[in-house]
């Protein structure tokens, strides 16, 4: 399976980034699936809902089905963790999956530099397998660099490096 992560600190750009990615796969025909790691907990069904009365109730898994699409919520109390590999195990239509996190997992990553300041060093430093850095500033790395309004010329980075 074609996977590609995109990673860095919170409110550089990973989600606007992944978003136009997608769009651009979309023109091409390219059936794009994504994971995202979220570090808190999260609700896709809301209160009043017959999903989340179900799932409050105690149902340990609640699918909901309409003519347009359909979801799984799998209540995970107590459980460790998926790992990205578990995830992409229940992927089962895509071209390429796009990882929004996982970081530490062992994928090939582009990272989203925003700023660079002491707080927050470039991961590129310190993770495995950054492949590519998307910035608009100016630093000296041995790894393609893209601007990050360069959509296409990254969607295309992304299809030759998942090759």
């Amino acid at each position: 399976m074609k996977v590609m992560g995109i990673v860095g600190y919170k409110n550089s750009g990973k989600t606007r980034l992944m978003q136009e990615i997608i769009k651009y796969f979309a023109t091409k025909n390219i059936l794009v699936s994504t994971i995202k790691h979220a570090h808190h907990n999260f609700a896709i069904d809301q209160d009043g809902t017959d999903s989340f009365i179900h799932r409050n109730a105690g149902a340990v898994e609640v699918l909901i089905s309409s003519s347009k699409r359909w979801a799984k919520i799998d209540e995970r109390k107590n459980l460790k963790e998926l790992t990205l590999s578990d995830l992409l195990k229940k992927i089962d239509r895509a071209d390429i999956v796009l990882v929004e996190g996982f970081k530490n997992e062992n994928h090939k990553k582009i990272e989203v530099v925003r700023k660079i300041d002491r707080n927050q060093k470039p991961l590129y430093n310190s993770l495995t397998n950054i492949v590519a850095v998307v910035t608009n500033q100016e630093i000296d790395i041995d790894l393609p660099k893209f601007k990050d309004n360069e959509f296409k010329k990254i969607g295309e980075f992304i299809l030759s490096e998942c090759q």
